[in-house]
């Protein structure tokens, strides 16, 4: 038996390492941005790959198929691509395949193209879902202790929704400390976190879009000060396939339009101020003190007039508006967040929610506003992570509508009924999809009344 194990052992190391050395997709394909139009694909690609290819074509037309090569750099440590796909019909279903070095892998998929329902058709019902913090334990570098990653099968279940999108709220992976100020352990962390076996179906299954938070940023509960920021923008960026990333290489806000639901991506740390800065300076809120900075807000609220939708979803990393957190908020940054919310109600904004994460639970926080409609704060945490308990203040919370702690779970939005008449309705489901908690708001409960 001693010789036999001598024997076999090196062979089986041997043909690991031969196989690690072929030329491979590493994660992926997942779908990006799908529009009227056009259509992102992303895969990440071994060092190895000379050349990546997509071949798509119209369901069930592979003789009429066509083929983009990618001719952007590869052999890198990391190598992930993005296509884009474009001069495609709208509501049509595409199939399509990743090749490497001209052979086709074993892996693609399927998406269809938006429809083009205005001025022509009823608006579409259609869900999305969502979520925050997912931690895949890598012990060699997790802190000692209880693994803080728990059951990450909640994705199989989600890979199996019916839904337009998923939107990550932030916390999409989290960099360790041996990650934080080594360029290449930010590329590391998202690249050995995305090749997770268990995401790759989910990844495919429906478009995936994504804001940050502090540690798909970098280090805990960092902002501007992040010596490493370009470089996480420029990971973050290559990771996702969102409509774009802020403006002037600054940030990542963006925005999705889907049915009749315009959905704010907004960026809670690029230009954040320290959380330990003082709230107020000689009584008044302290104007130095900012999570979305200038550039950010004034983008937000010229997006917030231009908007029609009856659905006005601002997402962010941290929760809002709700007053009994201890941890870090937007109310904890008074100037701007009184800025905005003046903002909202002088201008008769109508349709606002906000949809948050990180806080290790879920909740529904509702602030009332005096001659206006009352504002809603969506929190959906966590998806693999340690959960956190509801303590003191926020154990009866008088702000919380619905809420619970220590699950698993990811919310699935769905908008729903006939023009000027649409609800949303709020699921928040459990690993195997079992139902935790329900909540639903119409359209004529966010408007300001006349």
């Amino acid at each position: 038996m001693y010789i036999l194990k001598k024997t076999i052992l090196p062979f089986l190391l041997l043909i690991s390492f031969y196989i690690a050395a072929q030329p491979r997709v590493i994660s992926g394909p997942m779908l990006g941005q799908i529009e009227l139009r056009d259509a992102k694909i992303w895969v990440e690609v071994s060092p190895e790959v000379k050349s990546v290819s997509l071949q798509y074509y119209r369901k069930g037309e592979v003789t009429k198929s066509k083929t983009i090569l990618y001719k952007g750099e590869l052999g890198n440590d990391f190598n992930p691509v993005t296509f884009t796909v474009g001069g495609l019909d709208f509501n049509t279903t595409y199939q399509y395949k990743i090749l490497v070095n001209g052979k086709p892998a074993n892996t693609g998929g399927e998406f269809t193209t938006k429809d083009l329902w205005q001025y022509r058709k009823d608006v579409p019902d259609f869900s999305f879902l969502t979520g925050s913090c997912a931690y895949f334990n890598e012990p060699k570098f997790d802190r000692p202790g209880k693994p803080y990653g728990q059951d990450s099968s909640i994705f199989v279940t989600m890979a199996k929704e019916k839904s337009a999108f998923m939107l990550w709220l932030g916390d999409a992976w989290y960099t360790r400390e041996v990650d934080y100020f080594s360029k290449w352990g930010l590329w590391y962390r998202a690249s050995h976190d995305r090749a997770q076996p268990v995401l790759q179906n989910f990844l495919k299954a429906m478009p995936q879009f994504a804001i940050w938070d502090d540690h798909d940023y970098g280090p805990n509960d960092i902002g501007s000060n992040y010596i490493l920021k370009d470089e996480s923008r420029k990971a973050f960026s290559s990771y996702f396939c969102n409509p774009s990333y802020g403006e002037n290489g600054q940030g990542i806000y963006s925005m999705i339009t889907w049915g009749d639901a315009d959905i704010f991506l907004t960026d809670d740390r690029w230009w954040r101020s320290a959380d330990q800065m003082k709230d107020s300076v000689n009584g008044k809120p302290n104007p130095e003190k900012r999570m979305l900075g200038k550039q950010q807000m004034d983008w937000l609220k010229n997006s917030l007039l231009y908007s029609s939708a009856p659905f006005k979803i601002i997402t962010l990393g941290s929760q809002a508006i709700n007053p009994a957190s201890p941890f870090d908020k937007w109310w904890d940054f008074p100037a701007e967040y009184d800025e905005m919310m003046n903002f909202l109600k002088e201008n008769k904004i109508n349709g606002v929610l906000f949809l948050t994460g990180d806080r290790h639970h879920s909740e529904i926080i509702k602030v009332d506003r005096q001659g206006t409609y009352s504002l809603y704060d969506i929190t959906v945490s966590a998806l693999t992570s340690n959960g956190y308990e509801f303590k003191d203040k926020e154990i009866n919370n008088p702000y919380r509508v619905i809420g619970f702690d220590l699950k698993q779970n990811y919310g699935k939005f769905s908008f729903s009924g006939k023009r000027n008449d649409r609800k949303l309705t709020v699921e928040f489901l459990g690993l195997k999809g079992e139902k935790l908690g329900e909540w639903s708001i119409h359209e004529k409960d966010l408007k300001t009344q006349k």
